[in-house]
């Protein structure tokens, strides 16, 4: 009987111990967990309702939501995709649903459904859980592994490392000669004090694009006013894919927003045209763009210089020019973040290069498998992270279940 150590009681180690107990029922499956509790991160994920994965069913299409991973996941998604994840918690009494930005939750609507779901299953397979057991060290022995922690010690056919990302669990990864690529922040909103958006908190534009000025770093989509200054979607997928960058700049630098999303000379068309039509109309009460809220049209109106009480009639075309540049390439200094809620996501981890992504195994190492976010894998929020865990849990559960 092949004996099995799985380090870490999250999403990925749970999904892992299932998959290869259900391929291979004589496994005897040990997941070690060093807090009090299992899937803690599960339980707060999705505002506590677990974003369980994303309904994106093209692998090519699926890639794209991951600024490190990209070009590795795409094969192991031809194996285990969004589709198969519905079908694997359906089939286990968990049915999903497809909310309409696409995010996937249970219909339970909480994150606890998927939590009794793996107690349950673990349960019923007969896989030890056991808590309070933090490893210590791991030590190659000839062709098995010995584990330590400081209640007991294991030795173990096959070792699988599914503990999120950690600094001590990036040690014990160093101790066997795999490399770590340093961690910095991912997910994280644009701290920005600034004059145009002080005091409009809670104030959203549904298609913002914002770019890091002087770099090619761009994301589109909703954007929201925080107290910080910048948040939504918009803002976070532009964080992760600029993590690194904005780790060396040390979180400064300068925003580049497009409200609009629209070309500068279309909005000045617009403006223009505006200009003909409702001349007498006061320009900060009249604006053309029905998407953009009215005290945030304001502020960008006083921005460009413009009197409260001025009139269509009476724009110069100085001023015209100024309102479209500051519609669609406004300029906004960051200095610092902040986490977004409490899902602290971070770009970093083993390096991809020493993983056989056919396995999730690593090239150092037969036997020693990685998965989840141990890896220098991540995502844009919106359940992407969590598919990375059941796809390469499903894949490894696959390479453990061989004789």
């Amino acid at each position: 009987m092949s004996k099995i150590i799985i380090v870490g009681g999250g999403a990925a180690g749970f999904f892992t111990a299932i998959n290869a107990k259900e391929q291979n029922p004589d496994l005897d499956i040990v997941i070690l967990e060093k807090g009090k509790e299992v899937l803690q991160k599960v339980k707060i994920s999705g505002g506590g309702r677990c974003n369980v994965t994303h309904a994106c069913f093209e692998p090519k299409e699926l890639v794209k939501f991951y600024p490190r991973g990209e070009k590795e996941l795409l094969g192991p998604f031809h194996t285990f995709m969004t589709g198969d994840t519905f079908e694997w918690f359906d089939d286990r009494g968990v049915p999903l649903k497809i909310e309409n930005d696409n995010r996937v939750f249970p219909e339970a609507n909480t994150s606890q459904a998927i939590i009794d779901c793996f107690q349950e299953q673990v349960a019923a397979l007969g896989i030890k859980v056991l808590k309070n057991h933090g490893v210590t060290s791991i030590i190659k022995k000839e062709h098995q592994w010995l584990v330590q922690t400081k209640q007991q010690e294991f030795i173990a056919d096959k070792l699988v490392i599914a503990a999120g990302s950690s600094n001590k669990v990036w040690e014990l990864a160093k101790s066997l000669d795999h490399s770590i690529v340093q961690p910095v922040p991912s997910l994280f909103t644009f701290n920005i004090k600034d004059q145009r958006i002080i005091d409009l908190l809670g104030l959203s534009v549904p298609n913002a694009t914002v770019k890091i000025a002087k770099t090619k770093l761009e994301s589109t989509g909703p954007l929201l006013i925080t107290h910080w200054g910048m948040s939504g979607p918009a803002v976070l997928k532009l964080s992760a894919f600029g993590a690194r960058y904005l780790a060396e700049k040390k979180y400064q630098y300068n925003v580049e927003v497009n409200w609009l999303s629209r070309p500068t000379e279309k909005v000045l068309n617009v403006l223009r045209n505006l200009k003909k039509k409702e001349p007498k109309k006061t320009v900060a009460l009249k604006s053309p763009f029905t998407d953009l809220p009215k005290r945030l049209w304001e502020r960008l109106v006083i921005a460009s210089e413009i009197k409260v009480q001025q009139k269509w009639a009476d724009m110069s075309n100085v001023q015209l020019e100024k309102l479209a540049l500051q519609l669609t390439k406004g300029i906004y200094n960051a200095n610092g973040k902040s986490t977004f809620k409490e899902e602290f996501v971070t770009a970093g981890g083993i390096d991809l290069k020493e993983i056989n992504f056919k396995r999730f195994e690593s090239k150092k190492h037969s036997n020693l498998f990685f998965v989840g976010e141990v890896l220098n894998i991540d995502a844009v929020t919106g359940g992407f992270n969590f598919q990375n865990a059941w796809t390469g849990g499903f894949i490894c559960a696959k390479a453990l279940s061989e004789i």
